[in-house]
């Protein structure tokens, strides 16, 4: 199975979903995107593809999205693309492409929703929070 996540590894909601993902038996290709940013193709086919509006697939904490205005509704989807190509930090994360479906993982555990049941054993979060039990079942 070919699983592709949109990556920051300073990022805990980020690095929790690599993990899940290699929980389940299945090693990624990793893009780092404020490295590697996807192209504007590739960006607005993984946001339609998520079910996103543009502006809900835009990061706003810790981004230059104030200071460019981009909270103005009279915006267009263009310049938001724009902008999230020229600081690919306002492209919210992670995003994981995989045969069952892309999404946008926050929380990181949507990730589960596109994975095979393949889970190897249990699974917590960084901060200690279980999200698969001892079977690799997912803790609701």
């Amino acid at each position: 199975m070919t699983v592709t996540i949109y990556h920051n590894p300073a990022c805990g909601t980020s690095r929790n979903t690599l993990a899940m993902i290699r929980n389940a038996g299945i090693e990624p290709t990793v893009v780092e995107y404020l490295k590697n940013p996807p192209s504007r193709a590739e960006l607005e086919a993984m946001i339609a593809a998520a079910g996103l509006t543009v502006r809900q697939a835009m990061r706003e904490k810790g981004t230059p999205f104030a200071e460019l205005g981009l909270g103005d509704p009279s915006r267009s989807d263009e310049e938001l693309l724009d902008a999230m190509l020229e600081h690919p930090i306002l492209i919210n994360r992670p995003f994981v492409v995989a045969p069952l479906g892309t999404r946008l993982c926050r929380p990181s555990e949507v990730v589960l929703d596109i994975l095979p049941d393949t889970h190897k054993g249990p699974f917590s979060k960084e901060d200690g929070e279980a999200v698969l039990d001892a079977g690799g079942k997912r803790i609701v």
